[in-house]
């Protein structure tokens, strides 16, 4: 989630469980505790794949977060031993902050290796958009309210009903995403339409229209938009995986990180004389959020590839326009979204022929 959202949480957990007894201290500290796990930026990697992939890592461990949660607790008893409060209450408190910022990012498409170092595809429960002002603005009022007020028995109340409701928001958005996968896969199957494997999110700042990605029988995929405040039929829209482009990645360590990470949730393009992988967890045709250029050839029409260092390929992520044409989408099942029409900004996409080879020792200058 963003950070406005885990500084707010962090806030609210400690407020509510501290705030009688530590004031507005639990806010200050909840706040810089809730954001601490996400100070991974920070670390420099030398390509986008590896700063995606490492990302949500070994800071959004629960295990190094329990582990952190122990010696903050000790160190606070150590240099203030005359407190109002258990060492087992601030214990609860810290730890609270610390693991709730993974398990929340856990409730988004990104991919959080809440486990690590174990060697578990990141969790990736997709049910809450990034930026979900449903969630993060009642429990944002209840900390202002106390951080003026001062944390007297009606603000740490407010803070509390808040921290709930968020709770209860996010089983809701599980629940929603089971009927939006319901109503998507029995429109398929009425159309005869074979299905792999499925994944679903919520589109743009809300948990009512969601987008479902169903992977079919013949290399293909069917992006599907549907509101639950519809009955009707979802948009659809086909397309293709091409996933015989990932041969020529083949021995690029990097693309076999990228399809753990991602769970295989991968789509592969021929832009011109560049070879580029996209995620398709986050985004929607023509504004997918994540493409790398991963392999080039050096003339057109040569079936001969190069892997390379992979850089991030420029797109279109949308504007106000598409975002009014999806909040629109969720009352309204008319106009339908323009899938077609946005998917047409990925560029010149074309499938190779399967007698595609890769050369990833050549030289080409990166």
């Amino acid at each position: 989630m963003d950070s406005i959202t885990q500084a707010v949480l962090g806030a609210g957990i400690a407020g509510a469980v501290m705030g009688h007894r530590q004031g507005r201290r639990a806010l200050l500290y909840g706040a810089i505790l809730g954001t601490l796990p996400d100070l991974d930026v920070l670390a420099t990697y030398p390509d986008p794949v590896s700063t995606m992939t490492f990302h949500r890592g070994y800071s959004h461990s629960v295990f190094v977060l329990s582990g952190l949660a122990l010696l903050i607790t000790a160190a606070a008893r150590r240099f203030f031993p005359n407190t109002a409060y258990s060492a087992a209450r601030l214990f609860l408190a810290v730890w609270l902050v610390l693991v709730t910022h993974p398990i929340l990012d856990a409730f988004t498409s990104y991919g959080t290796q809440l486990f690590w170092p174990l060697a578990r595809t990141p969790e990736s429960w997709s049910s809450i958009f990034i930026i979900d002002p449903v969630y993060t603005l009642p429990m944002l009022v209840a900390v202002l309210f106390a951080a003026v007020r001062g944390l007297g028995p009606r603000p740490v109340r407010a803070m509390r009903w808040t921290v709930g409701f968020g709770c209860a928001y996010l089983a809701f958005s599980l629940i929603g995403k089971t009927v939006a996968e319901h109503r998507v896969l029995n429109a398929l199957s009425s159309q005869g339409i074979a299905i792999n494997d499925v994944f679903s999110a919520p589109m743009p700042l809300n948990t009512l229209l969601w987008r479902v990605v169903v992977k079919t029988n013949d290399d293909g995929y069917v992006e599907t938009v549907t509101s639950l405040l519809e009955s009707g039929t979802p948009d659809m829209l086909e397309q293709k995986l091409h996933t015989n482009l990932a041969l020529a990645l083949a021995d690029q360590p990097l693309h076999d990180r990228l399809r753990w990470f991602t769970d295989d949730w991968l789509r592969y393009d021929v832009i011109g004389n560049d070879l580029v992988v996209t995620d398709l967890r986050m985004g929607m045709p023509g504004h997918y959020t994540f493409r790398f250029k991963m392999a080039e050839r050096k003339a057109q029409g040569m079936n001969v590839w190069c892997t390379v260092q992979p850089q991030t390929w420029p797109g279109d992520r949308g504007g106000k326009a598409e975002l009014l044409a999806v909040l629109t989408r969720i009352v309204s099942s008319e106009p339908p979204l323009p899938l077609a029409e946005w998917a047409k900004r990925n560029g010149d996409e074309r499938r190779l022929d399967p007698s595609l080879r890769t050369q990833p020792a050549c030289n080409i200058g990166n």
